[in-house]
């Protein structure tokens, strides 16, 4: 696994970024690469970040204004060729079905739960990994 994994972090709150960074810390799992976090307040500033390439993952909160993660994911997954894995924050444990349609590949729940949140992120980091993309 590469020693160095960039995780995209979008929300307009900074303080969910700051959730994110917090509960993964430097490492998400033992086996996992060290994350260094790229944040995007701002649809326009993701966009530009996955065309410039070197995501392994983005992580986009499902509560952001004026788009939430769920259609920037939908966005994304349409218009970025080999997008990386997304994971979704979401507000609600009854807005799944919602992930589900934006082709998010994993979610969680907000406020930010560092355990559940750091098993989805290095699944997908594992997942990248076997993939080789």
């Amino acid at each position: 696994m590469q020693a160095t994994a960039t995780v995209l972090v979008y929300s307009d709150d900074a303080n969910t970024r700051e959730q994110v960074r917090l509960a993964c810390g430097r490492r998400p799992a033992p086996d996992a690469p060290v994350v260094e976090f790229l944040e995007c307040a701002t649809p326009a500033a993701v966009l530009k970040e996955l065309d410039l390439g070197g995501i392994d993952v983005c992580v986009l909160d499902g509560e952001a204004v004026p788009m939430g993660g769920m259609g920037m994911c939908r966005q994304i997954k349409d218009e970025v060729f080999n997008c990386p894995p997304v994971l979704l924050l979401i507000g609600r444990p009854q807005d799944a079905w919602l992930a589900t349609w934006s082709r998010a590949d994993a979610a969680v729940t907000l406020p930010v739960d560092p355990v559940e949140f750091t098993a989805a992120l290095a699944s997908l980091l594992r997942k990248k990994a076997l993939s080789g993309v």
